[in-house]
C-alpha cells in the first residue's frame, strides 16, 4: 500500500506549479495552496520565493524612493543652482545619481505570499512587482536540474579508490555486474555509472578489458538535430531590450511581424506597429525573405530621409523568423549609417510584442487564415491598414489609431505610406473589403 506520505518526497510537476499560480492568482494563503499540491507550506513558499519574476521595468518615471516625501537633499547636480529638493526635479531623475535612494518595498512581496498575482491593488500600485509563473518557473528548475546532474559526481579520492577497487578485478576476467553484486557496499555509484565511466576512460579498465563490450555493434545515435546559431542575438535579446527601454524611458518602440498565406512561398505581408498609438502599417512583399524586408527599410529610409527614419523608428521588437535574422542589414541604412536599433523576442513567446499579435486579429477578418495573398496590390493593403487604423478601440479610450498617431507619430511617415482615416460608419473589417476591388 502507497504511503500517504510518499507524495511529498517527490519535486514539484509543472502540473504542481500551475496549481500554486492558479492558488496565488485566487489571492489562496500559503497553507491552502500547500494543500492543493499536497506539499508542506515551507516548499511552497521556497519556491515562490526561489523562482518568482520581478516587473521592475513599469515604474517609468515615479519616485519609488521611500525617502521621497522628506527627502532635503539639493544639489546632487555640478551645476545645479535650483533651491528645491532633487526629489521635486523633472529635468533628471534623482534615483540613477543619489547614493541614498532605496526603492520601497510593498510588504506583500516582503512576506507571505511574496508575489503580487492576486493583490487587488496592482493596477494602482507603482512598487515594484514580482509574479509567480508556472512556465517560467518550471523552465528554471528543469535547467537547474539538468546542470547538478552534470559531470563527475565523485571526488578524486572516491575516483582512484573506485578505481583501485575495479581495475584489477575486471583484468582478472569478472564482470562488472558481479563486482558490483559483490562489493555493492564499497561502490557509492550505480552499475551504469561504471560503465560511462569506463567509456569515458576515467578508470585505467578500457572498454577493450570488456570482452562482451568489443563484441557489441555500437548502436546508431539519434539523428543530430542541426544547431541553431544564436550569433545574431548578441547584444539584441529581450533581456536587453528591456534593459534599453528602462534606459531610455521615452523612447518609442516598433512591433515587427509578418503574415503568410496559404502559400508558404510567395507573396507575404510585412507588418509594423507602434506602440505609442497602435498605428499599424502593412506592406506586401514578394517573398519571406532578409532581401525584401532591407528593400521596405530602404524604401522608408529613402522616402523620409535618415534623420525622420531614426525618429519614427529607433527601436524594433520582432521575432526569431529567417527573414530577420541579419540584423545589421537592417539597423544600418545603405550608407552604413545606423537608422534603427533591432531587438528580439525571446523564442517561443510571441506574447512579448503582444500588440501587434494581437492587431494580426483584424487582418484576419479580412484575410483569413488559408487564404492565399497572390493577386493582391500594395494599394490594397494601404486600403486594409486604413479601415483597421480607422476603428475605434475601448483600450483607447473610444479613440483610434489613426487620431492618435496624428499626434504621436510624424506627419510626413503618415502622409508617405498614403494613410488616411475611414468615415467611421464605412469602415468594413470583412472579405468583401478586398474583394469588391478585385
Amino acid at each position: 500500500m502507497e504511503n500517504k506520505n510518499d507524495r511529498y518526497q517527490k519535486h514539484l510537476t509543472l502540473q504542481d506549479r500551475y496549481d500554486i499560480e492558479e492558488g496565488l492568482n485566487h489571492a489562496y494563503s500559503l497553507t491552502r495552496v500547500a494543500e492543493m499540491v499536497s506539499k508542506d507550506k515551507t516548499t511552497i513558499s521556497k519556491e515562490i520565493r526561489k523562482r518568482r519574476v520581478g516587473d521592475n521595468l513599469r515604474l517609468g518615471n515615479y519616485n519609488d524612493c521611500k525617502n521621497r516625501y522628506q527627502c532635503p537633499i539639493q544639489h546632487l547636480c555640478e551645476e545645479c543652482d535650483r533651491t528645491k529638493n532633487c526629489s521635486a526635479c523633472k529635468k533628471v531623475d534623482c534615483r540613477s545619481i543619489c547614493n541614498e535612494y532605496h526603492s520601497e518595498a510593498c510588504r506583500y512581496t516582503r512576506r507571505a505570499p511574496y508575489v503580487c498575482n492576486g493583490c487587488s491593488m496592482i493596477y494602482d500600485c507603482r512598487r515594484p512587482h514580482f509574479y509567480y509563473r508556472a512556465n517560467v518557473a518550471h523552465t528554471t528548475y528543469v535547467e537547474q536540474l539538468k546542470n547538478s546532474r552534470e559531470g563527475i559526481a565523485l571526488s578524486r579520492q572516491q575516483l582512484y579508490e573506485l578505481d583501485c577497487l575495479i581495475t584489477p578485478l575486471i583484468r582478472q576476467g569478472q564482470s562488472i555486474a558481479h563486482i558490483y553484486a559483490t562489493h555493492k557496499a564499497e561502490i557509492p555509484c550505480s552499475m551504469k555509472t561504471i560503465y560511462n565511466y569506463i567509456d569515458q576512460g576515467i578508470f585505467t579498465a578500457r572498454n577493450i578489458d570488456l570482452p562482451k563490450k568489443v563484441k557489441y555493434k555500437a548502436r546508431k545515435k539519434k539523428r543530430q538535430e542541426p544547431e541553431v546559431d544564436y550569433a545574431y542575438r548578441k547584444g539584441r535579446t529581450y533581456q536587453d531590450f528591456q534593459t534599453y527601454i528602462s534606459e531610455h524611458l521615452d523612447v518609442n518602440v516598433v512591433e515587427l511581424d509578418t503574415v503568410h498565406g496559404s502559400n508558404k512561398k510567395g507573396n507575404v505581408i510585412l507588418t509594423m506597429l507602434f506602440r505609442n498609438s497602435n498605428l499599424m502599417i502593412i506592406f506586401l512583399m514578394k517573398e519571406c525573405t532578409q532581401e525584401c524586408v532591407k528593400q521596405v527599410f530602404n524604401m522608408m529610409t529613402q522616402s523620409l530621409g535618415i534623420e525622420e527614419f531614426q525618429k519614427c523608428f529607433p527601436i524594433i521588437l520582432t521575432d526569431n523568423g529567417s527573414e530577420f535574422k541579419d540584423p545589421e542589414r537592417l539597423e544600418k541604412a545603405e550608407t552604413g549609417e545606423q537608422r534603427t536599433k533591432v531587438f528580439f523576442c525571446d523564442p517561443l513567446a510571441s506574447w512579448q510584442k503582444g500588440k501587434l499579435e494581437k492587431n494580426h486579429e483584424y487582418i484576419r477578418k479580412v484575410l483569413p487564415k488559408g487564404k492565399s495573398l497572390e493577386g493582391y496590390t500594395q494599394e490594397e493593403m494601404t486600403t486594409l491598414a486604413n479601415h483597421i487604423n480607422s476603428t475605434a478601440r475601448a483600450s483607447l479610450n473610444g479613440r483610434t489609431p489613426y487620431e492618435l498617431a496624428q499626434i504621436l507619430n510624424s506627419p510626413k511617415l503618415l502622409e508617405m505610406l498614403q494613410l488616411q482615416a475611414v468615415e467611421p460608419d464605412k469602415v468594413v473589417l470583412k472579405p468583401q473589403l478586398l474583394e469588391r476591388k478585385k
